[in-house]
């Protein structure tokens, strides 16, 4: 199915700014269809004089009409006059007979679109789509207060819609987790700020953090006062958003309940006329978002701590290396030095940042100082390059590649071009599917073509082939080289690690 943004944009290269409204209007699509009680389709013109279905939301506080989405689906011929009309005159257009739509009687209402230039000049496109909403009329009953409530801010919206005054500009980009819905608590404030509407569940949610009268009648301001006395910390934002005056969101705290409230700011001819306060109880929500927190810090904190052991391991071999007669011994130390060196670089790494992944481009430039390093104890000037990029990999991936290269990189260091000057050449290949890296080096190739069979050789493998299900290969020509070339297979790591 195709997206919002490829419908608008097939419709010409001009619809950029367009697209990016409708996104915003789509984002309280929700929001619209559960206050109207109805479902909502959003319309755009196509080229033959039709319109296109970009999106559809379905009322969660009423049956929906429409059990197949319309997205991507031209409109239909009963529709098309009323649609066309207000797309013309850019004026509301209601149905003036009840419209049947599969034996069901309905009522359409076709609003346009008006998009704003910028979010304080008073300029305004032309219609740029279609919103209507269909209202299933077999469910007609007498409506209670709250059903009346929501339907009047409801076509508050839509008139905003069709003023360009909604969506609103002002309104901060964040995520939308836990974000209030008219069905989680619902408050409608005059201009005043003072409440005249309060659902039971809004209403509920202000018991919970101690106020115990009716909130109609009450300044949303005072209220919210009063409950976060003592507070050290109150969000600078709060007072703009209890007395409605601005279209943002935030938390209030009190007796350990956690109330966060959305505020939408009503506007009738550029004025503000009240606003709608959605409410919704993220208590435990938040509890959630600090546990995570806490346990990102943790980790963090436990990655830190191993690369400072793995550190004092190091150092540790380090100085027995130097204090070892035994030449064979050294060596043997000195390698399980660089070998306890690199996976301390991988748990560095990770100790930096909230994941669990890791910019292995990162973690493989700072093994490849080891180089140097190696190269000096053998009397060996190698010039390491690296070329391509291994991009970002999980730590079950990066910790046994990164101890792969370095026994790789250091046995051409050693081995290849043991006291002579030479290249060493890292050249990593990243597709969808696998990881492909070669490791080349100009010395005098392994001895008659043969794979050494040594420590270094037998963890390479164990490594590569045991935990990291990929292949191994070496190619060698006396006096020209070795060449080996690793393949590990990325089929089942999640996309956003590729």
């Amino acid at each position: 199915m195709s997206t919002l943004s490829d419908l608008v944009l097939a419709q010409g290269p001009s619809k950029a700014e367009d697209a990016d409204w409708l996104h915003l209007l789509v984002a309280d699509g929700q929001l619209l269809a559960d206050l109207a009680f109805a479902d909502i389709v959003v319309w755009v013109p196509t080229d033959d004089g039709g319109f296109t279905a970009v999106a559809h939301a379905r009322p969660s506080s009423s049956a929906t009409l429409f059990y197949r989405d319309f997205v991507g689906q031209p409109i239909k011929n009963e529709w098309r006059k009323q649609v066309t009309e207000a797309y013309e005159t850019g004026r509301i257009v209601d149905s003036t007979a009840p419209d049947w739509y599969e034996e069901t009687p309905t009522r359409v209402r076709a609003v346009p679109v008006i998009r704003r230039l910028s979010a304080s000049g008073p300029q305004v496109t032309g219609p740029i789509a279609i919103l209507t909403r269909h209202t299933n009329l077999s469910e007609a009953r007498t409506p209670g207060r709250q059903e009346l409530t929501f339907n009047d801010c409801a076509n508050d919206l839509f008139d905003m819609i069709a003023s360009g005054d909604f969506p609103d500009l002002g309104a901060p980009t964040g995520p939308r987790r836990g974000a209030p819905r008219a069905s989680d608590g619902l408050m409608r404030l005059d201009v005043e700020g003072i409440t005249t509407f309060a659902s039971p569940n809004a209403l509920s949610a202000f018991n919970r953090m101690g106020f115990a009268d009716e909130l109609e009648g009450e300044s949303l301001a005072e209220v919210t006062t009063g409950l976060l006395t003592g507070n050290a910390v109150v969000d600078e934002s709060l007072p703009l958003v209890v007395t409605g005056r601005a279209p943002w969101r935030t938390d209030i705290e009190a007796r350990g309940v956690t109330v966060s409230l959305r505020a939408i700011p009503l506007r009738s001819h550029g004025a503000r006329t009240g606003a709608i306060i959605l409410t919704r109880d993220v208590t435990e929500l938040r509890h959630q978002e600090r546990e995570l927190i806490t346990k990102d810090a943790t980790i963090r904190e436990i990655h830190h701590r191993v690369k400072n052991n793995l550190q004092t391991v190091a150092s540790l071999l380090r100085i027995q290396a130097r204090r070892t007669h035994s030449d064979t011994a050294r060596e043997a130390l000195t390698q399980a030095m660089r070998r306890v060196g690199a996976i301390a670089v991988v748990h560095d790494t990770l100790s930096e940042g909230l994941s669990q992944i890791v910019d292995f481009d990162e973690v493989f430039d700072r093994v490849l100082l080891l180089v140097a390093e190696v190269a000096s104890a053998h009397n060996t000037t190698a010039h390491p390059t690296l070329s391509g990029s291994f991009g970002t990999l999980p730590s079950a991936y990066a910790t046994p590649l990164a101890l792969a290269l370095t026994e790789l990189v250091t046995n051409a260091v050693e081995h290849g071009l043991a006291g002579r000057e030479g290249e060493v050449a890292i050249e990593a290949i990243r597709s969808d599917e696998a990881l492909t890296v070669r490791v080349c080096d100009n010395g005098s190739g392994l001895p008659e073509g043969k794979v050494g069979s040594g420590l270094g050789t037998q963890i390479v493998r164990t490594l590569i082939q045991g935990e990291l299900s990929g292949t191994i290969d070496w190619h060698t020509m006396v006096g020209s080289g070795t060449e080996v070339t690793i393949e590990i297979p990325l089929r089942y790591l999640h996309p956003t690690t590729a």
